[in-house]
């Protein structure tokens, strides 16, 4: 069983910065991707930005491009986005994530992966 802790959510001027991390514990698949979502009220659930543990490749929602950054610490079983620029529209609920799929692909729907966190609330004021 995997578990997955979010941190570091909180409220935030617009342009400011906030650091969210996910300590991963439990069985970890080193070769699978791991990834943060978020979910205004409102809103689908949709795919922030993905991390392999496995080389460290990256991959970003372009609405967030340029502004965050994940990485991951294989020691420590965490991941962490560093989140620069923030807009109000980056209000949102985050989730950190992991799948158990396997290939080359990069995976942005919810459904794609089988463990979630309790979330952490980011909230950006104008």
């Amino acid at each position: 069983q995997v578990q997955l802790v979010e941190s570091g959510g909180g409220l935030v001027q617009a342009g400011g910065s906030l650091r969210l991390s996910c300590a991963a514990s439990g069985r970890i698949f080193s070769s699978y991707p791991m990834g943060w979502f978020r979910q205004a009220p409102g809103k689908d659930r949709e795919f922030v930005a993905g991390i392999r543990w496995s080389g460290g490749s990256t991959y970003y929602a372009d609405s967030v491009k340029g502004r965050f950054t994940i990485s991951g610490d294989n020691a420590k079983n965490t991941v962490y986005l560093q989140m620069n620029n923030l807009k109000p529209e980056d209000t949102a609920v985050y989730y950190c994530a992991a799948t158990i799929r396997g290939g080359s692909r990069w995976y942005l729907k919810d459904y794609e992966y089988a463990y979630w966190g309790q979330g952490t609330q980011v909230t950006v004021s104008s």
